[in-house]
Formats: structure tokens, C-alpha cells, sequence
């Protein structure tokens, strides 16, 4: 069994407490499930269910911190872990920025983020989703590729001086690439996905259905020119330049002159309106569409978070050592990244666009300069130029750089949010809500011969 409860997981960890001899020590116990049904060439290739336990203890002496691990939970192998945690402590250089585990918090209680049909869901349950997109797409004579995954499970927190807590949690997440092609190698390419922490949101049809529409529509696609277009951005294209974005809202780079958020002179931009008026963004642990934990690695109690609203900058990130060197409250880490959206749907957007591009996503995006967030990456998966409110054609992708500051200053219309999943490594762990964009002048700077 590797769902415990609250009383379960407070026993064990009770029980590695009592063997410590550290200054402090802080345990934490982590179990649950995860599975997965891989799929390509239209057929289902794989399909993985495990289950674990594992225990991570971090010993204190002084400014000095040891960490070990294991997943064997008798109180012989309880014990030698914190043992070797106490060890290597020893061994270790001191931190001079190490803090002290906190005392006893006060965490709400997050019952949403769990789902027992998701954490209990079987291989049957997957094998149905991935033939609603397997079929239609070999029917219409495409290749589907793709994953259904469901995680679940709990974290328990305990440490010597008092604090304790727990938190249960599911995933789900539904994806798929859906390719065209002919005896003249006239490629299309169509993306789609659904993330949820219930898996009676994941609709496979819906999501395979929308692939499937991007791959027929773009084979044959037409060479155009680089340079500044309004382009319509789906959600997840909107997302993908959001997060390496949000993860430069730290205070101290920020303090230190490393980011765009370092003011000249010293110190940070907290207080200047960097974006327009209709940008807000957020984290909100007790949000319905993406409910986060109570707490976070640092042991603080979550919260919402304004980061920007109305256009001006209000918070960023605090972590604990810097916020005590800066005399500022520490923030607790994001658990998701919402940006509010707007009422206009994508197909509105295009209905009123007399000449833009469609983006479906971005892939390989990488920073050119963080002190301006100037990033570069490629279009992916469906790119269409739109003329007189329509569709007209696929085009072959491009190669942007653009700055997600400035694409916040040039939006002309906003979708309602979507949560997303970051193709990147800069979102990839963190939920992030975020609407479809239309924006104005968008640079894209040469062509890619990728699909």
C-alpha cells in the first residue's frame, strides 16, 4: 500500500524522528501511483503501472546539512538512514545560507486536488481513451502517436521542531501527435492535449479529434516570409513563453542585477508597470481548475500570490534566506501559474483578424538574453496564415525572438484560460493556466524546415 494517510505517514515519521541525534532533522515520506499507456504507428507500444514509498531525511548540525534516502521502511532501515543522513552532515562544508526548519504551521486542508477515480483508474480505462484517436486517425489514414498518464499520491512532512504536514494530489494528463502523409511525402502535423487533476476531464475524442483537424489542414505547406506579424497564440504557445518568464520573478536575481526585473542603480522592479492594463498573473493553491499543496518544499504555508495585476509588478518570489538577509516575509513557491484570460474564443479571434498567423505551440525555446527575456524557439505542429478572418493555408514554421514582456504589451483580444502542459522544461513541472492570444506584431525572424 503506498497511499497512506495522514495518521499512517505521522507514525513513520514520528518514529525517524525519535532516532535522530542531529541538531534537527526534517523527514519527508512521499508514496503513491503511477501509470501510463504509451502509443505510436497506431498501436498502443507500452504501458507501465508502479507503486512506491520513499522516505528523504535532511540532518542539521549547524550550518551543516546531510540527505539520504531509502524506500525500506522497517525501523532497522529507518534508523541507519538517519544515521547516514547524521554522517554525511559531518562530512559536509558548512552553508552559510542555510536556514533552520520552521517550527509548527498552520496548513489548510486541500481535499480537491485529490481524485479517486483518477488515482485508482486501470490500463482498460487507458486502452479505451488512446483507440478514440487511434482509430479515427487510421480511418482517415494518419499515424496517431501519443501518451494517456494518471499520477496520484501523497507527501507527508515532519520535522524536530514541531511542524508536520500532509497533502494528497492526482494528475492526468492525455497527448497526442496526430502525422499526414502521402506517396509525396507532403507532410502535415496536428498537436493536442488535455491536463486535468480529474481524469473524467480528459475527453480522448475531443483531443484526438482536434489533432486529427491540424494534420489533414496542414499538408503542403506554403513558404512565406519572415518578419512582424499578429499572430493568434493557443494557450499552450501562450503558456510556453509564460513560464521562463515567471521563473525570472525572483528576488534575488532580481536584487543581485541578473534579471529583467533588476532596477538600474540597485534593486528590483516591484511597483512598475512592465505590461498592459488587462494582465494579471497569479498563483492560488485553492484554485477549482488546478488545486495546488498546502505547503511548500520550504515548509511554507501556500497562498495566493499576485505577481502582477493590472499591468504593474506586485510581488516576487522571497525564498527564506534571502527574504531574512533582505527584511522581507518569504513567499512560498508558486504551485501553478495562472494568467487571467478574456471572453473572445479563438475562432472569434480569427473571424476578426484580417491577416495573421495561427499557432498551435512553440518547442526548443531557449533564452537569448535574460536581462530582457528575449527567447528564440520554433513553431510546431500546425501553423496557418489566416486572410480575411479565415484559415487560408499551412505555412511552413518559423524561428521567433520575442520577448514575452513586450507580447503582453501588444494584445489585442483574449481567450478564457485553459491549463496547459509546458512542452519545455521551464513549465514542464508546474500547471500553468493561460488563455489564447492575439498579438500584434510578433517577430518571427526565419524558416524551419521541421514539421
Amino acid at each position: 500500500m503506498s497511499l497512506l494517510s495522514s495518521n499512517e505517514a505521522e507514525a513513520i515519521l514520528k518514529k525517524v524522528l525519535s532516532f535522530s541525534k542531529a541538531d534537527e532533522l526534517e523527514a519527508t515520506l512521499q508514496g503513491g501511483r503511477a501509470a501510463y499507456t504509451r502509443f505510436g504507428m497506431n498501436s498502443a507500444s507500452s504501458s507501465g503501472d508502479t507503486e512506491n514509498l520513499s522516505l528523504a531525511i535532511n540532518a542539521h548540525f549547524g550550518q551543516r546539512s546531510g540527505i539520504a534516502t531509502t524506500n525500506t521502511l522497517d525501523d532497522q532501515s529507518l534508523e541507519k538512514t538517519v544515521r547516514a543522513a547524521e554522517e554525511i552532515a559531518h562530512l559536509r562544508p558548512e552553508d552559510p545560507e542555510q536556514m533552520p526548519f520552521l517550527p509548527k504551521q498552520q496548513y489548510e486542508t486541500i481535499a480537491a486536488s485529490f481524485d479517486e477515480a483518477t488515482y485508482n483508474a486501470d490500463a482498460e480505462t487507458r486502452a479505451r481513451a488512446v483507440a478514440a484517436t487511434i482509430d479515427p486517425a487510421r480511418a482517415k489514414n494518419l499515424t496517431a502517436a501519443g501518451i494517456f498518464d494518471h499520477t496520484g499520491g501523497f507527501v507527508a512532512r515532519a520535522n524536530t521542531v514541531g511542524n508536520f504536514g500532509y497533502h494528497r494530489s492526482t494528475n492526468t494528463s492525455y497527448t497526442t501527435t496526430v502525422r499526414s502523409a502521402d506517396e509525396l511525402g507532403k507532410t502535415g502535423s496536428g498537436w493536442a492535449t488535455s491536463i486535468s487533476h480529474r481524469i473524467a476531464d480528459i475527453d480522448a475524442k475531443a483531443v484526438g479529434a482536434r489533432a486529427i483537424e491540424k494534420a489533414e489542414l496542414s499538408r503542403e505547406p506554403v513558404q512565406i516570409e519572415p518578419g512582424n506579424y499578429t499572430v493568434i497564440l493557443e494557450p499552450n504557445a501562450v503558456g510556453d513563453l509564460l513560464a521562463p518568464m515567471m521563473n525570472l520573478f525572483a528576488a534575488r536575481a532580481a536584487d543581485e542585477g541578473r534579471s529583467f526585473l533588476s532596477k538600474k542603480g540597485g534593486g528590483n522592479r516591484i511597483g512598475e508597470k512592465l505590461y498592459g492594463d488587462e494582465i494579471n498573473i497569479y498563483t492560488d493553491p485553492n484554485l477549482a481548475a488546478s488545486p495546488g499543496a498546502p505547503f511548500d518544499a520550504q515548509g511554507l504555508p501556500t497562498r495566493r500570490i499576485d505577481f502582477v495585476r493590472a499591468g504593474v509588478v506586485q510581488n516576487l518570489n522571497y525564498a527564506r534566506f534571502w527574504a531574512k538577509k533582505m527584511s522581507k516575509e518569504p513567499t512560498p513557491f508558486p504551485s501553478n501559474i495562472v494568467m487571467d484570460g478574456g471572453k473572445t474564443s479563438i475562432e472569434d479571434m480569427i473571424k476578426t483578424t484580417e491577416r495573421g498567423i495561427l499557432v498551435t505551440r512553440f518547442w526548443y525555446i531557449r533564452f537569448v538574453d535574460a536581462q530582457t527575456v528575449l527567447l528564440t524557439g520554433l513553431t510546431r505542429d500546425g501553423t496557418f496564415l489566416i486572410e480575411q478572418g479565415r484559415l487560408k493555408y499551412a505555412i511552413k514554421n518559423f524561428r521567433f525572438n520575442e520577448t514575452p514582456v513586450k507580447m503582453l504589451n501588444n494584445i489585442e483580444a483574449m481567450s478564457p484560460v485553459a491549463r496547459i502542459i509546458g512542452s519545455e522544461r521551464a513549465g514542464a513541472n508546474l500547471p500553468i493556466l493561460a488563455p489564447a492570444l492575439r498579438v500584434r506584431d510578433f517577430s518571427f525572424t526565419s524558416l524551419s524546415d521541421a514539421v
